[in-house]
């Protein structure tokens, strides 16, 4: 029985998260899948942050990047899987306004952190591929602690007004929000009451974060190639941009999901809400899963490392 329209009306700070609409007779099936992503991701995250803590050759910039990755592709995945998860397995759909305001704030905070994180590992490949007599000296370890501080600042700057600006708007309508979790858009869609603002600051955030990073993403790899094409054989440049892939996978799997999304947002008009809602959930799924296994089989530092840790704790 779902008593989920009688709750809206007498309490107007309760909301409802209807998981997958129109998938709902899968949800149970979803649920194993999402599982079974949502354990892959905190196993691998989590074993990524103890092989780079316990091995002290790895107490490195471009490791310390790493390990900033995976803390928050691990925040990311606590933010929204174990509510997703109650929703589909135990129908736990009523979650409080202030609750919806902080997994909201935190989601988009920590995407905004990771893609900055994601900009300064590329600064990182370009120091260690143009300038490699210097590496040591430009990157020290109180420049990455100010570089994460400053994706960190700048993400919560950015997103502190969505909280403030979402709880002044009245919800006379329906209190039933269509996704697993608490989204920006998902909210302003219930309000009765004009929300431009909140469209134009969303649209704005997203933009300037995406073309900001990837724009000093994008040179930051033109100089890299440029250098790697000036060395002398097919061997050096093969071996200079191999330490590369890892980081140019890890750009492909975060803003992959982001450009389809908002693609198919802005233009799938007539394709189904419950697409949009998986491509969503498949953008904070993916990623977090995806990065342990593209470092630790493409790193060769990580993968050795792991291999000795994990034989000598088995002797």
């Amino acid at each position: 029985m779902n008593t989920a329209p009688n709750r809206t009306f007498s309490d107007p700070s309760v909301f409802f998260l209807s998981g997958i609409p129109g998938l709902e007779s899968s949800h149970g099936w979803i649920s194993i899948l999402f599982c079974s992503v949502f354990a892959t991701s905190l196993l691998g995250n989590s074993t990524l942050l103890y092989v780079i803590k316990a091995d002290e050759s790895l107490h490195k910039p471009m490791f310390f990047f790493l390990s900033m990755l995976a803390s928050i592709d691990l925040s990311l995945s606590l933010t929204t899987m174990p509510k997703t998860l109650s929703i589909f397995w135990f129908r736990a759909r009523e979650i409080s306004l202030t609750a919806c305001l902080v997994q909201m704030f935190l989601l988009h905070t920590f995407s905004i952190v990771e893609s900055a994180v994601l900009l300064a590992m590329a600064f990182d490949r370009y120091v260690a591929i143009c300038h490699p007599l210097r590496y040591t000296t430009i990157l020290t370890n109180s420049l990455v602690a100010k570089i994460g501080l400053v994706a960190l600042v700048r993400a919560v700057a950015l997103m502190l007004p969505l909280p403030f600006l979402l709880r002044r708007l009245p919800y006379c309508r329906s209190h039933v929000i269509a996704h697993c979790y608490c989204e920006h858009m998902a909210l302003v869609r219930l309000a009765c009451a004009h929300t431009w603002f909140n469209n134009i600051y969303g649209i704005v955030v997203a933009l300037f974060v995406v073309i900001l990073d990837l724009t000093f993403i994008g040179i930051s790899y033109t100089k890299i190639l440029r250098t790697v094409l000036s060395l002398a054989s097919k061997e050096e440049q093969l071996k200079a941009f191999s330490t590369c892939i890892s980081h140019l996978c890890a750009i492909l799997v975060f803003y992959t999901p982001v450009v389809l999304s908002s693609v198919i947002h802005r233009f799938g008009h007539r394709v189904a809400p419950y697409i949009h809602i998986l491509l969503a959930n498949f953008y904070l799924l993916f990623p977090p899963m995806m990065n342990p296994i593209i470092y630790g089989v493409k790193t060769k530092q990580i993968r050795d490392r792991a291999l000795l840790l994990f034989h000598r704790k088995s002797f």
